[in-house]
């Protein structure tokens, strides 16, 4: 008995701890090819569609997409694969630049 409460007390935790980490995280991509006023209406588009994504704020003049998401529904790759299908590559930038 006192072992298999051992083993649910750790799965609890291990479970209750990955869902600790988890939350919204805001990442900013730089984004090629924007060259027309309709560009960022595109990138905003195509990344707002990624499921988990809540805000997506697109700067034609820095060619940049800072995009705030919960990091247990979707991840930087999803969204820049999204951008990316929409005929925009983007790429995760460095956070602090």
């Amino acid at each position: 008995m006192n072992k298999s409460f051992g083993v649910v007390a750790l799965i609890v935790l291990a479970i209750s701890g990955t869902a600790a980490v988890a939350g919204e995280r805001t990442v900013t991509f730089a984004v090629d090819n924007m060259t027309c006023a309709s560009c960022p209406y595109i990138v905003k588009s195509s990344m707002a569609a990624v499921h988990g994504v809540a805000k997506v704020a697109v700067s034609f003049a820095a060619k940049t997409a800072t995009v705030t998401f919960d990091d247990a529904k979707t991840n930087p790759d999803a969204i820049a694969a999204a951008s990316l299908n929409a005929g925009y590559p983007a790429h995760a930038k460095p956070q602090g630049s």
